[in-house]
C-alpha cells in the first residue's frame, strides 16, 4: 500500500515578507488562532471515513509561520490527527519555523509534542540582504535559533536559503552557506527569488540591486559545489540532503502520491481528484467543511504529464519501465521527436533505464517540460 501525506496550512505571520505571495495574514489575535484550530479539526473530521483505508507517514505544518500557533493548539491538531487517521509510528512530522517566532522554551515544547523535523526560513545570514527581503531576524539570531533547536532535541533540520536576492554577491552567498554548514543541518533548500506580482519587491523590480543572470548562475553553481563537498546530494532541483534525510513529505508530491491538505488555501490530491480550499479566512472559519472552491478530476493525459514534470525535478528522473507500466505506452516512442531534440541540446540523458535532466537541463527545466507537453489531440 502506498503511503500518503497530511498538510496543515497555518496562515499567520508577524509581518509579510517583501517577496511573499502565499496566503497569509498578519495582526491575528490569539483567539482567532484558536478559532482557526477549531476549524482545522472540523475539516479533518469530515475526511475520517474517506481516508480510513489510507496510511499516512508524513505530516507537514506549512504557512505562513506555523511556529506562531500556540503550542497547545498545535498539540490539539496533532492529537486529533492521530485519532482520526492511521499515522505510522515513525512518521515524519515537519513544522516550518521563523527564527523570530519561537524561543528555546517553545522549541523544547514543540519537540515534546512529537514534531521531529523543523524547516527554518533563514534565507540569508547577511543583515542587509535580510532587511531587503523584509525578514524580521538577523543573521546572528538565525544561527542562535538553529543552535537552540539542536539543544531542544531536533536532529532533523532543514534550512531554507534564497539566492538571486537584492544586494547578494557570490561572496555573501558563500559566507551564508559556510555559516549554515557549521551547524550541519540535515537538509538545505536553496531557492531562486521569484518576483511575484503584487508583492513589494515586484513593485520595486526596476530599481532593485539584483545580481545579473550570470552572477545568479554563479551563486547557484557555488552552492551546488560547496554542498556537494560537504556531503549533501541534490535530490531535487532546489533541495539538498544528507543520505536518508530527504524530505519524505515533499517526495509524496514529487512521486504523485496522495495527500490531504487542511486549512485556508490548502490543496489535496485524493482518489484521483485535486481540490483546493479558498483563500478567505472569514469564509473558512464560518464553514471549514465547505471550504473547497476548486475541484478537478485528473484525466490520464494530465496525470501522465504531471508525473513526468514532477519526476524530472528529481535527480533520479523518470523510470522508463515504470512510466510504461503506469500509463501503458512507451515514453521514448511517444516523445521520439522531442527527445531527439532535447538529447541533441544536451538537456537530457538516459542511464540504466532512467531519463533525467543534465546540469544544463536543470537550469532550463521549463524548456524541457514545454517540449514534453501533450498535444491537443491527447488532452
Amino acid at each position: 500500500m502506498s503511503k500518503a501525506g497530511l498538510y496543515f496550512h497555518i496562515p499567520f505571520c508577524l509581518r509579510k515578507c517583501a517577496y511573499c505571495d502565499f496566503c497569509s495574514f498578519t495582526g491575528v489575535s490569539d483567539g482567532e488562532m484558536r478559532a482557526y484550530t477549531d476549524a482545522l479539526i472540523s475539516e479533518m473530521c469530515s475526511y475520517r471515513d474517506a481516508a480510513k483505508d489510507r496510511v499516512f507517514d508524513t505530516l507537514f505544518f506549512g504557512g505562513g509561520t506555523p511556529s506562531l500557533l500556540p503550542t497547545d493548539a498545535l498539540a490539539r491538531v496533532l492529537d486529533e490527527a492521530h485519532r482520526l487517521f492511521r499515522i505510522e509510528q515513525d512518521a515524519e512530522i515537519t513544522l516550518e519555523a521563523n527564527p523570530a517566532t519561537a524561543t528555546s522554551e517553545k522549541l523544547k515544547a514543540l519537540r515534546a509534542l512529537g514534531i521531529n523535523r523543523l524547516s527554518v526560513g533563514v534565507q540569508s545570514l547577511d543583515d542587509g540582504e535580510l532587511a531587503a527581503l523584509g525578514r524580521l531576524h538577523t543573521g546572528r539570531e538565525a544561527l542562535d535559533f538553529l543552535d537552540h533547536a539542536r539543544r531542544a532535541g531536533f536532529d532533523n533540520l532543514n534550512v531554507d536559503l534564497m539566492y538571486g536576492t537584492p544586494l547578494q554577491t557570490d561572496a555573501s552567498a558563500r559566507a551564508t552557506l559556510y555559516g549554515i554548514l557549521a551547524l550541519a543541518p540535515e537538509h538545505v533548500s536553496a531557492y531562486s527569488l521569484m518576483l511575484e506580482e503584487g508583492t513589494p519587491l515586484f513593485r520595486q523590480r526596476d530599481t532593485l540591486p539584483l545580481p545579473t543572470e550570470e552572477e545568479e548562475e554563479a551563486i547557484d553553481g557555488t552552492g551546488y559545489a560547496v554542498l556537494k563537498e560537504h556531503g549533501y546530494h541534490r535530490y531535487e532541483i532546489s533541495n539538498y540532503a544528507r543520505a536518508g534525510r530527504e524530505c519524505r513529505h515533499n517526495l509524496h508530491y514529487w512521486h504523485s502520491d496522495e495527500y490531504l491538505g487542511f486549512g485556508v488555501a490548502a490543496y489535496s490530491y485524493f482518489d484521483g481528484v485535486r481540490y483546493g480550499n479558498g483563500t478567505s479566512l472569514a469564509a473558512y472559519l464560518a464553514d471549514p467543511t465547505g471550504a473547497v472552491t476548486e475541484r478537478e478530476t485528473v484525466d490520464d493525459a494530465a496525470l501522465a504529464y504531471e508525473w513526468v514534470m514532477l519526476r524530472l525535478r528529481l535527480s533520479e528522473g523518470i523510470s522508463l519501465s515504470e512510466y510504461e507500466r503506469r500509463f501503458g505506452v512507451c515514453f521514448q516512442e511517444k516523445h521520439a521527436k522531442s527527445l531527439a531534440e532535447l538529447f541533441a541540446l544536451g538537456l537530457l540523458y538516459e542511464e540504466n533505464g532512467r531519463l533525467a535532466l543534465t546540469e544544463r537541463g536543470r537550469r532550463v527545466s521549463n524548456q524541457v517540460l514545454v517540449a514534453l507537453m501533450p498535444d491537443e489531440a491527447e488532452e
